[in-house]
């Protein structure tokens, strides 16, 4: 069964999970698979893993969500994709999933010439050991929603009073830091359709 891409531009964090659940809430055996593209407002979000977590304090929200994972941030500048998949239905167990996220973003970097890895025990990608992308996501009933960040051309600052993703000390970057040129549009519709050429094969 194809799935279904939806732009969503600027979103509202919150409206979005909210849909996110509901979606996941009412599927049906026959509803389509979903990958959303967004981009939201400052906001901090603070996934189920909550202990020992270094809280920012510069004004920004922070918002308690149901993903897995600590605490991570998002901004303007940076791609945002739900995806919104039955995993039982395209034959993926989560690691297999996350291979596939993390493979995705390594290839569309690979395209603009820019090395990028994966690490074993610490999902999402990293060049020259900061971290670019995050992933978080949740499944129910076989099927999940949440997904992953990529930044592109964004202020990183609010990451410097957290430690992202629970990892004390550990820098993030940005495409754009890495000679990319792409608009932050530009880039999430290159890593959609890899995102569906993969799911599809």
């Amino acid at each position: 069964m194809a799935i279904i891409s939806r732009d969503l531009g600027h979103s509202d964090y919150s409206a979005t999970l909210q849909a996110m659940q509901q979606f996941t809430a009412n599927r049906a055996a026959e509803t389509p698979d979903e990958i959303w593209l967004t981009e939201h407002d400052a906001v901090y979000t603070l996934g189920l893993n909550r202990k020992n977590v270094r809280m920012p304090y510069n004004g920004i929200p922070v918002i308690l969500v149901d993903r897995g994972g600590k605490i991570t941030y998002h901004g303007l500048g940076q791609v945002i994709i739900y995806l919104l998949l039955d995993l039982k239905r395209r034959n993926l167990n989560v690691r297999q999933l996350v291979n596939i996220i993390e493979a995705s973003i390594i290839g569309l970097l690979a395209h603009h010439k820019v090395n990028a890895v994966a690490k074993n025990g610490a999902p999402g990608v990293y060049v020259d050991e900061k971290k670019i992308a995050s992933l978080g996501l949740r499944l129910k009933n076989n099927c999940c929603y949440h997904g992953l960040s990529l930044n592109v051309d964004m202020d990183l600052s609010p990451f410097e009073t957290i430690d992202p993703c629970g990892y004390v000390g550990l820098e993030v970057t940005q495409a754009k830091d890495l000679g990319i040129t792409c608009s932050p549009q530009e880039i999430g519709g290159q890593l959609l359709q890899t995102l569906l050429k993969n799911f599809n094969k």
